[in-house]
């Protein structure tokens, strides 16, 4: 966009900051490769999440459609229902957030062993 900044997230007073703190959230992480699989509901993130409150899965997806990661659609049916879904620059980061993982589950006992 013309007239901002470049981002510098070095830099203690660039606004890039919120969004490395949203993240390095261990949600964010957990989150964003399962809905690399296609939209999912409130209720079968909450399963494949185990740990997550709902008030912060909630706020995880709030931040996370905020800075255009997550799209959120309401279905006017009865019940009303909710799916999450990622957007183009959100698959772009799950694919890294699932690399991430897969490094975890190699590196897991070498490093259990360290500790």
């Amino acid at each position: 966009m013309p007239g901002t900044p470049e981002a510098d997230p070095w830099s203690a007073s660039c606004p890039s900051r919120a969004i490395i703190d949203i993240l390095a959230s261990k949600w964010v992480l957990l989150l964003l490769p399962i809905l690399r699989n296609g939209p999912k509901r409130n209720g079968e993130l909450m399963r494949a999440i185990e740990g997550v409150s709902q008030k912060m899965l909630t706020q995880t997806l709030r931040d996370l459609e905020q800075y255009g990661i997550v799209t959120r659609y309401s279905y006017a049916e009865v019940p009303p229902h909710v799916e999450y879904s990622l957007t183009r620059i959100g698959a772009s980061l799950a694919d890294l957030m699932q690399s991430l993982d897969h490094w975890v589950i190699k590196h897991y006992r070498s490093m259990q062993r360290s500790a």
